[in-house]
């Protein structure tokens, strides 16, 4: 019976390390997925602000060719 028991608590302080492993890595992955979420939302921002710079550029560019002509 003691055999058994120490068999028992062995078992139940294998298994928590394992859960506080696998809790540990699905933090971690979720933390690593909320990052790249936001980053997709900045890269996007930029991009939008990018293409309007380009516009504005070109813009420019032609009223700066009219006025020089």
């Amino acid at each position: 019976m003691a055999k058994n028991n120490k068999l028992r608590e062995a078992a139940v302080k294998i298994g928590s390390a394992v859960g506080k492993v696998e809790g540990r890595a699905h933090k971690a992955a979720y933390k690593a997925a909320k990052a790249a979420h936001v980053a997709r939302r900045e890269l996007v921002k930029l991009t939008k602000q990018v293409d309007a710079l380009k516009r504005q550029l070109l813009k420019s560019t032609k009223q700066l060719k009219s006025a020089l002509q």
